[in-house]
């Protein structure tokens, strides 16, 4: 009932599960069984919940690498950057998904869409975001309140959603920092979501599941 897309080992499998798809993950690791990857979902509009389902198989060598003047590193995804369009692509609500590695003493900026939510996810390194140099601006969340560290940068594993605009910058300092950058037109219509379907409302929902359960819900064979 949406789109999902897995990185893992600089692969990508993008699959829209559409009207109904049973599928099974089985992903490999390195030889001591490590893997590094991430799942990213996005839903489907009412209008496309039913279409026909989907999968893709993009290999690391089918996504273009950027390399702009200052060293910044962009592997394109989905979406489009210094004029190369990614290889994921007629995903309904028009998303961009990159992986940007930002060199020390460095600034990347990159325009967004008003109207789409866009966020950053930190996965090594640490940086400035939009110039945001004050810690006290940040909302610290899970931490005892006298213990928070006053650190402006945005470091590993944190995510940062940004306000509408029409751009957004990184810069550096004496680290690199390498992040997602991800963002989407918002559907805005009413979410129903148990386990691994959603829909719009507690009706489909409850339909979805007597059709797994009776064994209609594929709709269309296999993909």
């Amino acid at each position: 009932m949406g789109n999902k897309g897995i990185i893992s080992s600089g692969d990508i499998q993008w699959m829209t599960a559409g009207s109904g798809i049973i599928h099974q993950e089985m992903p490999k690791g390195d030889p001591n069984g490590v893997m590094f990857g991430f799942q990213l979902w996005a839903n489907l509009p009412k209008s496309h919940k039913m279409m026909e389902p989907r999968y893709r198989d993009v290999k690391n060598r089918q996504i273009p690498e950027v390399m702009l003047e200052n060293g910044t590193k962009v592997r394109v995804i989905c979406g489009k950057a210094g004029g190369r369009q990614g290889p994921v692509r007629d995903i309904i609500t028009n998303p961009e998904y990159l992986d940007v590695t930002v060199p020390a003493r460095s600034e990347f900026i990159h325009p967004t869409k008003r109207g789409h939510t866009v966020f950053a996810y930190v996965i090594e390194g640490k940086g400035y975001f939009c110039k945001e140099k004050l810690p006290f601006s940040y909302e610290i969340e899970g931490v005892n309140y006298f213990d928070i560290q006053r650190d402006p940068f945005v470091s590993n594993e944190t995510l940062v959603l940004f306000d509408d605009g029409d751009q957004m910058m990184v810069s550096t300092e004496g680290d690199a920092v390498r992040f997602l950058l991800i963002s989407g037109k918002p559907i805005g219509e009413p979410i129903a979501w148990y386990g691994p379907i959603v829909m719009n409302t507690e009706d489909e929902l409850r339909v979805a599941f007597e059709e797994y359960h009776n064994g209609t819900f594929v709709k269309h064979g296999r993909v």
